[in-house]
């Protein structure tokens, strides 16, 4: 810190889980968000969902300030879709390996 202070700050973690039904809505909403304990929670629902994460903190922070239950901001449209591509990849990789018997 400039001021010379030896304080410590605490980094507390956060989550975005995002809700998206392609062909009946226009465009994904947050479905929960939170720090701390409430992001660790998120994370791992998610996770026991077999939920892919993703970890992007510069999106995260633009998607904290979206309201739970509110449709992302068409400014933030391709950055999500980069990342729902990603996650339907996976999602497909996995749904072929567990075909293939693996």
């Amino acid at each position: 810190m400039s001021d010379g202070s030896t304080r410590k700050t605490h980094h507390q973690r956060k989550a975005v889980a995002l809700r998206y039904k392609r062909g009946s809505e226009p465009a994904p909403r947050v479905s929960a968000a939170g720090r701390g304990r409430v992001a660790e929670t998120i994370l791992a629902k998610a996770a026991e969902a077999g939920v892919p994460l993703v970890e992007d903190a510069d999106l995260v922070n633009l998607l904290d300030k979206v309201p739970v239950g509110e449709s992302i901001p068409p400014v933030l449209y391709k950055a999500v879709a980069e990342v729902l591509s990603y996650v339907y990849r996976v999602n497909r990789r996995f749904a072929e390996r567990l075909d293939a018997g693996e």
